[in-house]
């Protein structure tokens, strides 16, 4: 047991009371190591002597230091493994001001104690996951680069307008609209992706071996998926509208994980002062016509094989051309390993690709591998 217990990943959870600590303590233990500190304070402590805790869950109102004091002291912390450690404020009650002070100080998320047991799960193994890949990307950033045969790219999704949404229709409905996103995003990221919940309302993507062409082109996509969503509440239609940030380490090695995630951040406010519904990038806003050209064109080639086995055939060929440009790069290769002569020049001809387009394809895949995002 002790041998299992110590591969979980370590949740320290800070709070006075000992019946909370121990009702969250058995909500997760069977995913979690779960150390417990009864202040913030203590929690401090804890935090300076046990480099293994991956996640803080922290209540508000505590002795000798609460858990806003204990939120300020990890993020102004000079110890790197500290400061960016994410913390989860849990409160007793669903109160605004204390969502948004807890924010402005630098929580990672918020939830109230009466969160069900698989949302609250949810929720740490995504913080998990942030810190594992922060720590990951610091420890041996080259490593990871080379090993994805690429670069590292981030995005910040930002559901526009989300406090007046919350302040408007509730709080519920914020939430709601919360977890929608967060399906949608699962449901449409790569597996090598990791999605960290951010704060409410946002989330960040974090994707090796992507740039940022096939960033944008993937923001273009899961914003007007977002935007077919229509939410009923009450005698009111509520419209969801997303903007999206960038930021990418090509052409600069030396940037952090939390520079990146910064810098995406910064561009969603851009983007937010422009008006919203944007994807923005370090050129400015990215747009249909100004996304990168391989990834206008590349498809999933699993999503087209579904179609056409299902009998859909008229959805794959409305896409045809660009099935054909996905795929040469696999057609040249099968050919040189072969020698069967396949009809490429033809093909790329009837499908009216270039010798440019194919130059391009070409160079690129070797960096894909056949890992389109889904969508």
């Amino acid at each position: 047991m002790t041998e299992v217990a110590a591969q979980l990943p370590r949740v320290l959870i800070v709070d006075d009371s000992r019946m909370v600590r121990a009702s969250l303590s058995k909500q997760i233990r069977d995913k979690f190591d779960v150390r417990e500190e009864a202040d913030g304070e203590a929690g401090w402590q804890a935090l300076l002597l046990d480099p293994t805790v991956e996640v803080v869950i922290s209540d508000i109102g505590m002795p000798r230091l609460d858990g806003f004091g204990l939120l300020q002291r990890i993020r102004g912390s000079r110890l790197s493994r500290i400061n960016s450690l994410p913390v989860l404020i849990i409160s007793g009650e669903d109160e605004d001001e204390a969502r948004t002070k807890a924010q402005t100080l630098g929580a990672t998320d918020f939830i109230t104690k009466g969160t069900p047991r698989v949302e609250l799960i949810a929720r740490i193994e995504a913080l998990v996951k942030l810190a594992q890949t922060r720590r990951e990307l610091e420890e041996s950033r080259e490593q990871l680069v080379r090993r994805n045969r690429g670069d590292v790219s981030v995005m910040v999704v930002q559901v526009d307008h989300y406090d007046e949404l919350c302040t408007n229709f509730g709080h519920s409905v914020g939430q709601l609209i919360h977890r929608k996103l967060s399906k949608l995003l699962s449901a449409k990221v790569r597996k090598e992706d990791t999605i960290a919940h951010l704060a409410e309302g946002q989330f960040a993507v974090i994707s090796p071996s992507a740039d940022l062409d096939a960033c944008g082109a993937f923001a273009l996509r899961l914003r007007r998926a977002i935007e077919t969503i229509v939410m009923t509440y009450k005698e009111h239609r509520i419209r969801v509208s997303l903007t999206i940030g960038l930021a990418s380490a090509h052409g600069d090695p030396n940037l952090s994980l939390e520079e990146l995630l910064q810098l995406a951040a910064s561009r969603v406010s851009e983007g937010t002062m422009l008006g919203g519904n944007r994807v923005v990038s370090e050129a400015g806003e990215v747009t249909p016509d100004n996304v990168g050209r391989f990834s206008r064109l590349a498809v999933s080639l699993d999503h087209a094989l579904t179609q056409i086995r299902s009998g859909s055939k008229e959805e794959a060929r409305k896409r045809l051309r660009e099935i054909v440009y996905t795929m040469m790069p696999l057609m040249e290769f099968i050919d040189s390993e072969f020698h069967v002569g396949l009809p490429l020049a033809e093909l790329a001809e009837k499908a009216q690709i270039t010798a440019l387009d194919l130059h391009t394809a070409t160079a690129t895949a070797s960096q894909w591998s056949g890992t389109q995002w889904r969508g």
